[in-house]
């Protein structure tokens, strides 16, 4: 595996497997990987003729007081990750290379629809930090595929929404939530979880797994059924940011009548905001 940490470096390797015809698979993550990470690298495998990877701990999306600061970061240990991987190549730029004129001056990229709702209503510029970052490393990859996990799908659905909008030439390929053998969805975060907390973390992919099993046995009354799942995530005692029972397209609140249905929720743990959904399709 190649590393690299410079935009013009990457770039000429990949203009080299361009040429021979390659198909470049991308991605983006920001560290501390682990086996839902390394899922999605061997998606890109299975579609692409080489895979790219980056990390990079994109300031521009933490708010303030969020865990900038103290994110994990282990380059090291994720390197020999996706070495392990076959992953081709590794790119880990510094925050003054992804910003060379200081983030308070950068052009932004901005998804007027589905940023101010979900995660977006509770991490205000998060999504523009998300959507701007990723615009960035689209136009230095350049890539033909690129892959993301649904762990976050509010996020799958705005990056899919800037591609469709700026008409950006990339097939954006979904990766399932990998799971721990009890049901937490992997994720980077998962760390700052105590061990008193971690046998109740769980709660809030039951929750969700039970509005999903009511839906499917005919109730449509989605505002109750959200706000008892609040209620079991609060009896078993974490703060809920939000639970909502959404069109899994628009992200707006469902409708009677719709088929296509995504249940997202979060919770704050003491030191860690966790997310999940579970989709469910009628008819």
């Amino acid at each position: 595996m190649q590393v690299f940490h410079h935009i013009q470096s990457l770039r000429e390797a990949l203009q080299q497997e361009r040429q021979a015809g390659k198909r470049i698979g991308f991605v983006p993550t920001m560290g501390n990987l682990h086996d839902a990470h390394i899922e999605l690298v061997k998606i890109a495998q299975r579609h692409c003729d080489v895979v790219v990877t980056s990390i990079f701990v994109n300031p521009l999306q933490f708010g303030l007081n969020e865990d900038w600061d103290k994110y994990p970061r282990t380059l090291a240990a994720d390197t020999a990750r996706l070495e392990a991987a076959q992953c081709d190549y590794l790119f880990c730029p510094s925050d003054t290379e992804i910003y060379p004129n200081g983030m308070a001056e950068q052009t932004r990229v901005i998804v007027p629809t589905m940023t101010d709702v979900l995660c977006g209503a509770s991490r205000p510029g998060h999504f523009e930090g998300v959507t701007t970052v990723v615009a960035k490393l689209f136009n230095i990859v350049q890539p033909d595929a690129a892959v993301f996990g649904t762990k976050d799908f509010q996020q799958l659905a705005v990056i899919r929404r800037m591609v469709e909008d700026l008409c950006m030439p990339i097939d954006i390929i979904p990766g399932d939530i990998v799971r721990e053998t009890d049901g937490l969805a992997m994720s980077s975060r998962n760390s700052y979880i105590t061990l008193e907390e971690r046998p109740r973390v769980v709660q809030l992919h039951r929750s969700l797994n039970w509005i999903k099993a009511q839906i499917e046995g005919g109730r449509r009354d989605f505002a109750a059924l959200a706000e008892t799942a609040r209620e079991q995530i609060t009896e078993a005692g974490f703060r809920v940011d939000y639970v909502s029972i959404c069109n899994s397209h628009t992200l707006d609140l469902a409708a009677h009548d719709d088929q296509s249905i995504t249940i997202l929720g979060a919770m704050y743990t003491r030191g860690a905001r966790l997310i999940d959904n579970v989709s469910v399709v009628l008819g």
